[in-house]
């Protein structure tokens, strides 16, 4: 709960406690401060009763409302759970094609990060918010493989992910080349894998 959200609770409260007070309290404290000062009438105290409630519920409001936007703002151990999850689903299996047969390069640390980061913050979805992932490089870097440290902002919870790219040799595909030869494009694909805790 943000502090911003707590002073507006507790003055929505101070304004509730001001119209429970009755009016023979009012005016006698009144008449203890100016004994010559005219008697305020029932009607308004009716009227700044309303007020008084009219602006506590606003207060209450507009205290929901600031909660609502500091949840949407942090991750959740459940919503990172879920969202790892589903990142590791949708990427498991995912294949890109190289330049050459002996292509045995990934940038893990800079461009699959990103995908990592972007792929968790898609399948957040719900009140999580859709930034605050990040995917560190743990671990030396191999040319195939590579794990990732996922943290979010708000959650206690970490996951280590482990993705591994493979070549298919039964996925290349032919192209033209030069001089009417074809040219085969490996095809690589990924196995991703995560589980709770540090790498």
């Amino acid at each position: 709960m943000t502090s911003m959200s707590v002073a507006v609770f507790l003055g929505s409260a101070g304004l509730i406690a001001m119209a429970c007070i009755k009016a023979d309290r009012v005016r006698a404290w009144r008449e203890s401060l100016n004994p010559s000062a005219p008697d305020i009438p029932d009607s308004a105290f009716a009227v700044a009763r309303v007020v008084l409630l009219v602006m506590a519920a606003l207060g209450v409001f507009v205290g929901v409302q600031g909660l609502d936007t500091d949840d949407r703002a942090q991750w959740s151990d459940g919503e990172l759970t879920s969202a790892v999850r589903g990142a590791t689903d949708a990427l498991d299996g995912d294949f890109t094609y190289g330049a050459y047969k002996d292509d045995t390069s990934t940038d893990f640390e800079g461009e699959y990060a990103t995908k990592i980061e972007d792929e968790i913050a898609e399948q957040g979805g719900g009140d999580a918010p859709g930034f605050g992932v990040d995917a560190a490089l743990s671990g030396p870097e191999k040319p195939n493989e590579a794990y990732y440290l996922i943290t979010a902002d708000g959650a206690g919870s970490t996951f280590c992910m482990h993705v591994e790219r493979r070549r298919d040799k039964e996925g290349d595909r032919e192209e033209p080349g030069i001089a009417g030869r074809t040219v085969t494009v490996p095809k690589f694909v990924f196995a991703v894998t995560s589980r709770a805790g540090e790498c």
